[in-house]
Protein backbone atom coordinates (compact mmCIF):
# COMPACT_ATOMS: atom_id res chain seq x y z
CA UNK A 1 0.00 0.00 0.00
CA UNK A 2 3.08 2.33 0.85
CA UNK A 3 2.46 4.14 -2.82
CA UNK A 4 -0.86 2.58 -3.84
CA UNK A 5 -2.48 4.62 -6.86
CA UNK A 6 -4.76 4.10 -9.92
CA UNK A 7 -2.59 2.52 -12.29
CA UNK A 8 -2.56 -0.30 -9.59
CA UNK A 9 -6.34 -0.87 -9.91
CA UNK A 10 -6.94 -4.70 -11.08
CA UNK A 11 -8.33 -5.92 -14.22
CA UNK A 12 -12.29 -6.20 -13.60
CA UNK A 13 -13.20 -7.58 -16.64
CA UNK A 14 -16.31 -9.50 -15.75
CA UNK A 15 -17.10 -7.06 -12.50
CA UNK A 16 -20.09 -4.55 -12.12
CA UNK A 17 -19.60 -1.75 -9.96
CA UNK A 18 -22.24 0.95 -8.50
CA UNK A 19 -21.01 4.43 -8.45
CA UNK A 20 -23.32 7.21 -6.93
CA UNK A 21 -23.00 10.99 -7.39
CA UNK A 22 -20.76 10.28 -10.63
CA UNK A 23 -21.62 13.52 -12.97
CA UNK A 24 -18.52 15.26 -11.23
CA UNK A 25 -15.76 15.25 -8.51
CA UNK A 26 -14.72 11.79 -6.72
CA UNK A 27 -17.45 10.01 -8.00
CA UNK A 28 -17.15 10.95 -11.64
CA UNK A 29 -13.40 10.02 -11.29
CA UNK A 30 -14.18 6.56 -10.00
CA UNK A 31 -16.27 5.32 -12.41
CA UNK A 32 -14.00 6.35 -15.58
CA UNK A 33 -11.43 4.92 -13.60
CA UNK A 34 -13.14 1.24 -12.89
CA UNK A 35 -14.57 1.24 -16.37
CA UNK A 36 -10.88 1.99 -17.94
CA UNK A 37 -9.82 -1.40 -16.13
CA UNK A 38 -12.59 -3.38 -17.39
CA UNK A 39 -15.52 -2.99 -15.19
CA UNK A 40 -19.07 -2.92 -15.80
CA UNK A 41 -19.92 0.46 -14.34
CA UNK A 42 -23.69 1.62 -13.10
CA UNK A 43 -23.36 5.21 -12.75
CA UNK A 44 -26.03 7.58 -10.50
CA UNK A 45 -26.71 11.08 -10.94
CA UNK A 46 -30.07 13.27 -10.14
CA UNK A 47 -28.90 14.48 -13.72
CA UNK A 48 -27.99 11.78 -16.09
CA UNK A 49 -26.80 13.39 -19.17
CA UNK A 50 -23.96 14.72 -16.89
CA UNK A 51 -22.55 11.44 -16.34
CA UNK A 52 -19.43 10.31 -18.17
CA UNK A 53 -19.15 8.23 -21.30
CA UNK A 54 -18.90 4.39 -21.10
CA UNK A 55 -21.23 3.81 -18.04
CA UNK A 56 -24.82 2.75 -17.77
CA UNK A 57 -26.47 5.72 -16.20
CA UNK A 58 -28.77 5.60 -13.38
CA UNK A 59 -31.22 8.28 -12.50
CA UNK A 60 -31.05 8.86 -8.70
CA UNK A 61 -31.51 11.24 -6.29
CA UNK A 62 -30.72 10.32 -2.71
CA UNK A 63 -32.41 13.02 -1.02
CA UNK A 64 -35.77 11.69 -2.31
CA UNK A 65 -36.73 8.12 -0.67
CA UNK A 66 -39.18 7.33 -3.30
CA UNK A 67 -36.36 7.99 -5.85
CA UNK A 68 -33.58 5.84 -4.23
CA UNK A 69 -36.37 2.71 -4.33
CA UNK A 70 -37.18 3.39 -7.65
CA UNK A 71 -33.13 3.12 -8.22
CA UNK A 72 -32.74 0.00 -6.90
CA UNK A 73 -35.70 -2.00 -7.98
CA UNK A 74 -34.28 -0.90 -11.08
CA UNK A 75 -31.09 -2.39 -10.55
CA UNK A 76 -30.54 -6.34 -11.78
CA UNK A 77 -27.91 -9.26 -11.09
CA UNK A 78 -25.16 -8.62 -8.89
CA UNK A 79 -23.26 -5.70 -8.16
CA UNK A 80 -18.96 -6.95 -7.13
CA UNK A 81 -18.74 -3.24 -5.41
CA UNK A 82 -21.42 -0.36 -4.91
CA UNK A 83 -19.49 3.05 -4.15
CA UNK A 84 -21.78 5.13 -1.74
CA UNK A 85 -19.70 8.46 -3.14
CA UNK A 86 -22.50 10.91 -3.61
CA UNK A 87 -23.43 13.95 -1.00
CA UNK A 88 -23.34 17.47 -0.09
CA UNK A 89 -22.07 19.63 2.01
CA UNK A 90 -23.08 23.10 4.12
CA UNK A 91 -26.34 23.79 3.06
CA UNK A 92 -28.69 25.92 4.63
CA UNK A 93 -31.79 24.50 6.55
CA UNK A 94 -33.46 22.65 3.90
CA UNK A 95 -35.86 19.66 4.37
CA UNK A 96 -36.67 17.15 1.71
CA UNK A 97 -40.05 15.88 0.04
CA UNK A 98 -39.73 12.78 2.79
CA UNK A 99 -39.07 15.66 5.52
CA UNK A 100 -35.75 14.98 6.62
CA UNK A 101 -32.70 17.51 6.74
CA UNK A 102 -31.28 17.25 3.52
CA UNK A 103 -27.45 17.22 4.70
CA UNK A 104 -28.56 13.58 6.23
CA UNK A 105 -30.90 12.82 4.04
CA UNK A 106 -27.88 12.64 1.22
CA UNK A 107 -25.26 11.76 2.93
CA UNK A 108 -26.65 9.05 5.47
CA UNK A 109 -30.61 8.03 5.02
CA UNK A 110 -30.61 7.96 1.25
CA UNK A 111 -27.42 5.75 0.98
CA UNK A 112 -28.54 3.44 4.03
CA UNK A 113 -31.55 2.58 2.10
CA UNK A 114 -29.80 2.08 -1.43
CA UNK A 115 -27.40 0.15 0.60
CA UNK A 116 -30.02 -2.43 2.41
CA UNK A 117 -32.33 -2.50 -0.74
CA UNK A 118 -29.28 -4.06 -2.28
CA UNK A 119 -27.65 -6.08 -0.02
CA UNK A 120 -29.17 -9.52 -1.22
CA UNK A 121 -27.18 -8.44 -4.45
CA UNK A 122 -24.24 -6.75 -3.08
CA UNK A 123 -20.57 -8.02 -2.58
CA UNK A 124 -18.79 -5.24 -0.98
CA UNK A 125 -19.69 -1.83 0.17
CA UNK A 126 -17.77 1.07 0.58
CA UNK A 127 -19.05 4.46 1.99
CA UNK A 128 -17.07 7.65 1.79
CA UNK A 129 -16.62 9.24 4.91
CA UNK A 130 -15.08 12.33 5.71
CA UNK A 131 -12.60 14.48 8.48
CA UNK A 132 -15.10 16.63 8.86
CA UNK A 133 -17.07 13.74 11.41
CA UNK A 134 -14.42 14.47 14.12
CA UNK A 135 -16.54 17.61 14.27
CA UNK A 136 -19.67 17.71 15.56
CA UNK A 137 -21.63 14.66 17.82
CA UNK A 138 -24.96 12.83 16.41
CA UNK A 139 -28.09 12.29 17.95
CA UNK A 140 -29.89 9.81 16.59
CA UNK A 141 -33.14 11.09 18.03
CA UNK A 142 -32.94 14.21 16.53
CA UNK A 143 -31.18 13.76 13.12
CA UNK A 144 -33.46 16.57 11.67
CA UNK A 145 -32.19 19.24 14.29
CA UNK A 146 -36.22 19.83 15.49
CA UNK A 147 -34.57 20.60 19.09
CA UNK A 148 -31.26 21.49 17.79
CA UNK A 149 -30.19 24.87 16.62
CA UNK A 150 -29.45 24.38 12.91
CA UNK A 151 -25.48 24.67 12.10
CA UNK A 152 -24.54 23.90 8.48
CA UNK A 153 -21.36 22.60 9.33
CA UNK A 154 -22.26 20.38 12.50
CA UNK A 155 -24.95 18.58 9.97
CA UNK A 156 -22.42 18.02 7.89
CA UNK A 157 -20.58 16.37 10.27
CA UNK A 158 -23.23 14.08 12.00
CA UNK A 159 -23.53 13.16 8.93
CA UNK A 160 -20.00 12.01 8.08
CA UNK A 161 -19.68 10.46 11.36
CA UNK A 162 -23.07 8.43 10.39
CA UNK A 163 -21.27 7.16 7.40
CA UNK A 164 -18.69 5.52 9.42
CA UNK A 165 -21.35 4.49 12.21
CA UNK A 166 -23.14 2.73 9.70
CA UNK A 167 -19.65 0.80 8.09
CA UNK A 168 -18.97 -0.36 11.51
CA UNK A 169 -22.64 -1.90 11.93
CA UNK A 170 -22.78 -3.64 9.18
CA UNK A 171 -19.40 -5.19 9.08
CA UNK A 172 -20.25 -6.21 13.09
CA UNK A 173 -23.63 -7.85 11.05
CA UNK A 174 -21.71 -9.67 8.78
CA UNK A 175 -21.43 -7.16 5.38
CA UNK A 176 -18.34 -6.54 4.03
CA UNK A 177 -18.22 -3.20 4.56
CA UNK A 178 -15.24 -0.65 4.07
CA UNK A 179 -14.91 3.40 4.83
CA UNK A 180 -13.09 5.95 3.30
CA UNK A 181 -12.39 9.66 3.01
CA UNK A 182 -10.70 11.79 0.42
CA UNK A 183 -8.60 14.32 3.03
CA UNK A 184 -8.82 17.72 1.14
CA UNK A 185 -9.53 17.27 -2.08
CA UNK A 186 -9.99 19.59 -4.77
CA UNK A 187 -13.94 19.14 -5.61
CA UNK A 188 -17.55 21.27 -6.16
CA UNK A 189 -17.72 20.39 -3.14
CA UNK A 190 -15.81 22.83 -0.46
CA UNK A 191 -16.36 25.32 -3.64
CA UNK A 192 -20.71 25.25 -3.27
CA UNK A 193 -20.05 25.40 0.17
CA UNK A 194 -18.48 28.69 -0.14
CA UNK A 195 -20.60 29.93 -2.55
CA UNK A 196 -23.71 29.09 -0.38
CA UNK A 197 -21.87 31.12 2.46
CA UNK A 198 -21.44 34.12 -0.02
CA UNK A 199 -17.55 33.34 -0.21
CA UNK A 200 -17.65 31.94 -3.65
CA UNK A 201 -14.21 34.08 -4.62
CA UNK A 202 -12.59 32.29 -2.01
CA UNK A 203 -13.33 28.55 -3.95
CA UNK A 204 -10.40 28.73 -6.20
CA UNK A 205 -7.74 29.80 -3.84
CA UNK A 206 -8.57 27.86 -0.86
CA UNK A 207 -9.16 24.36 -3.27
CA UNK A 208 -5.70 25.39 -5.13
CA UNK A 209 -3.95 26.36 -2.18
CA UNK A 210 -5.39 23.50 0.82
CA UNK A 211 -6.89 20.67 -1.32
CA UNK A 212 -4.97 18.02 -3.52
CA UNK A 213 -6.16 17.19 -7.35
CA UNK A 214 -9.15 14.64 -7.82
CA UNK A 215 -6.81 12.40 -9.54
CA UNK A 216 -5.10 11.78 -5.89
CA UNK A 217 -8.19 12.53 -3.67
CA UNK A 218 -9.40 9.46 -5.07
CA UNK A 219 -7.48 6.82 -4.50
CA UNK A 220 -8.84 6.17 -0.53
CA UNK A 221 -12.08 4.83 -2.09
CA UNK A 222 -10.92 3.04 -4.84
CA UNK A 223 -8.40 1.21 -2.81
CA UNK A 224 -11.43 0.94 -0.07
CA UNK A 225 -13.24 -0.49 -3.63
CA UNK A 226 -10.54 -2.91 -5.62
CA UNK A 227 -7.36 -3.49 -2.53
CA UNK A 228 -6.98 -6.04 -0.06
CA UNK A 229 -8.93 -4.40 2.46
CA UNK A 230 -11.03 -6.30 5.57
CA UNK A 231 -14.53 -5.07 6.48
CA UNK A 232 -14.81 -2.55 8.89
CA UNK A 233 -11.25 -0.81 7.86
CA UNK A 234 -11.13 2.91 6.94
CA UNK A 235 -8.98 4.33 4.36
CA UNK A 236 -8.01 7.75 3.74
CA UNK A 237 -4.63 9.85 2.77
CA UNK A 238 -1.38 8.90 4.73
CA UNK A 239 0.07 12.48 4.33
CA UNK A 240 -0.04 15.59 6.30
CA UNK A 241 -2.66 15.01 8.99
CA UNK A 242 -4.35 12.77 6.77
CA UNK A 243 -5.66 15.62 4.23
CA UNK A 244 -3.00 14.22 1.26
CA UNK A 245 -1.13 11.48 0.03
CA UNK A 246 -1.50 7.88 -0.94
CA UNK A 247 -3.54 5.84 0.89
CA UNK A 248 -3.31 3.91 3.81
CA UNK A 249 -5.57 3.29 7.50
CA UNK A 250 -7.35 6.57 8.22
CA UNK A 251 -8.39 7.38 12.25
CA UNK A 252 -11.77 7.04 13.71
CA UNK A 253 -13.27 9.67 16.23
CA UNK A 254 -14.02 8.09 19.84
CA UNK A 255 -17.76 8.62 18.42
CA UNK A 256 -17.68 6.68 15.64
CA UNK A 257 -15.81 3.70 17.57
CA UNK A 258 -19.00 3.76 19.64
CA UNK A 259 -20.76 -0.08 19.15
CA UNK A 260 -23.57 1.38 21.12
CA UNK A 261 -24.27 4.82 19.56
CA UNK A 262 -24.15 2.26 15.63
CA UNK A 263 -26.44 0.47 17.04
CA UNK A 264 -29.39 3.46 17.99
CA UNK A 265 -28.28 5.27 14.67
CA UNK A 266 -29.56 1.92 12.79
CA UNK A 267 -32.70 1.29 14.67
CA UNK A 268 -33.36 5.60 14.30
CA UNK A 269 -32.39 4.70 10.37
CA UNK A 270 -34.87 1.68 10.30
CA UNK A 271 -37.65 3.83 12.01
CA UNK A 272 -36.78 6.89 9.64
CA UNK A 273 -36.82 5.24 6.62
CA UNK A 274 -39.25 2.23 7.02
CA UNK A 275 -37.03 -0.07 6.03
CA UNK A 276 -36.06 -3.47 7.36
CA UNK A 277 -32.13 -4.71 6.10
CA UNK A 278 -32.09 -8.03 4.56
CA UNK A 279 -29.06 -9.46 5.63
CA UNK A 280 -28.96 -13.25 5.78
CA UNK A 281 -25.65 -15.59 5.69
CA UNK A 282 -23.73 -15.37 2.53
CA UNK A 283 -24.27 -11.45 1.70
CA UNK A 284 -21.31 -9.51 2.20
CA UNK A 285 -18.49 -12.31 1.24
CA UNK A 286 -16.19 -10.84 0.03
CA UNK A 287 -14.39 -12.79 -3.31
CA UNK A 288 -10.77 -11.55 -4.81
CA UNK A 289 -11.00 -7.88 -6.75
Amino acid sequence: MSRWTAADVPDLTGRTVLVTGATSGLGRATAEILAARGARVLATGRDVSRLPAGVEPVELDLADQASVRAAAAAIRGPIDVLVNNAGVMGTPPTYTVDGFELQIATNHLGPAVLTWLLLPQVTRVVTVSSLAHRGGGLDPDDLHFRRRPYRASVAYAQSKLANLLFTAELARRGVFAVAAHPGLTDTALLANSLRRRGLGGLAGPVNAVLCQRVERGVLPQLYAAVGPVAPGDYVGPRGLGETRGYPGPARRSAAAQDPALARRLWDATVAETGVTPDIRPGVGEDTEA
